[in-house]
Order: C-alpha cells, then sequence, then structure tokens
C-alpha cells in the first residue's frame, strides 16, 4: 500500500520550517486549511485509506480485519500494567500483533516496561526535543537555527504520530518510532 504517512511528516516538517524561517501565522493557516482538504479527499479517494480510517474510529467493529492490529496494541499496552511484565516477557509480540519490531514497538515496551518504561521513555524523547530547541533558539545565524529546528522537528514529528497510532489516537500510519523501531 503507497505510503502517505511519510509526505505528511514532511509537510509538517515543512510547516514548522517556514514558521522557523518567519513566515506568518496567518500564511500557515490557509496552508493547514489546504493540507486538511487533501487529507479528506485522500482519505476518500483510496478504499484501503478510509479503512484505516473508520478502523481507527472503532476497532471493535471489524476486530479480525482492519481493527485487529489497534485492539492487540491496546492489548499490549494494558497488559503491561505499572511496572511491566519484564523484559523479553511481552506475549503480544509472539503470536498476536502484527510487525511488533517496527511501527508498534511503542506497544511492546508498554508490555515489557509498564507505565514507568513508557513515562521514562517519552521522559527521553521530550527532553532530547528540548535540547534541539534550545539549541535552535541559541544558534547563531539562521542556517543553524533552521537546521536545528528541521532535525528536532522530524524527531518530534515522528514520535508523537508513532505514539498517537499505538494509543490509538489516530489512524494507523508507516511512521517508526525514532532511535528505537526497526525500519
Amino acid at each position: 500500500q503507497p505510503n502517505l504517512s511519510t509526505a505528511g511528516s514532511i509537510l509538517i516538517l515543512t510547516m514548522v520550517m517556514l514558521f522557523a524561517g518567519g513566515a506568518r501565522i496567518l500564511h500557515l493557516g490557509g496552508l493547514v486549511g489546504a493540507g486538511a482538504a487533501a487529507a479528506v479527499v485522500l482519505t476518500k479517494s483510496a478504499d484501503y485509506r478510509f479503512e484505516r480510517f473508520t478502523s481507527f474510529l472503532d476497532p471493535w467493529a471489524n476486530p479480525l480485519e482492519g481493527g485487529w492490529q489497534l485492539i492487540q496494541s491496546l492489548y499490549s499496552l494494558g497488559s503491561g500494567g505499572l511496572f511491566g511484565l519484564g523484559l523479553a516477557q511481552s506475549r503480544q509480540k509472539y503470536f498476536y500483533l502484527p510487525y511488533p519490531e517496527t511501527d508498534f514497538i511503542f506497544a511492546i515496551i508498554g508490555e515489557e516496561l509498564g507505565f514507568i518504561g513508557i513515562i521514562f521513555l517519552i521522559s527521553l524523547f521530550l527532553i532530547l526535543i528540548w535540547r534541539g530547541i534550545r539549541i535552535a533558539l541559541t544558534a547563531p545565524d539562521l542556517f543553524g537555527c533552521l537546521l536545528a529546528a528541521g532535525i528536532i522537528s522530524m524527531i518530534a514529528i515522528q514520535v508523537v504520530i508513532n505514539i498517537a497510532v499505538v494509543t490509538v489516537s489516530m489512524p494507523t500510519t508507516g511512521v517508526p518510532l525514532p532511535f528505537i523501531s526497526y525500519g
């Protein structure tokens, strides 16, 4: 299936770069509106995209097809509890959750390390993102600012999208978790 999530990530990155470069928020608002309209048209234009969207809205409506991966992701996160099952003790990754080493690695981390492990991982990402923002703000020239803003924005966008997909906060995409996912 064609991957439009990478194109969407690059579009969001472009918006951040334009903002960091001095574009007005009003102009960016027009681009956001055009992007939202394009997203609606693209979602409706292909059956598999529309199925992903409807599966996201109600994974339990079709639990053996489009909702399977989302439901198994929630089971993984829920079975981890507060402290997790322990490293390499995940059950979901062996039989139930498809491709656990790629897009849904966050669910396996939640199952093995629990809520505490997830909070620790998110804290590490937040520290990295904060450091990148500080570098961008204190860069001596515009090029350094845009370079730092672009790099850290791409990482932040991928982190937010991946965690949102795994927690069923947005439709399934193919965006990996930076520094952790395979692929």
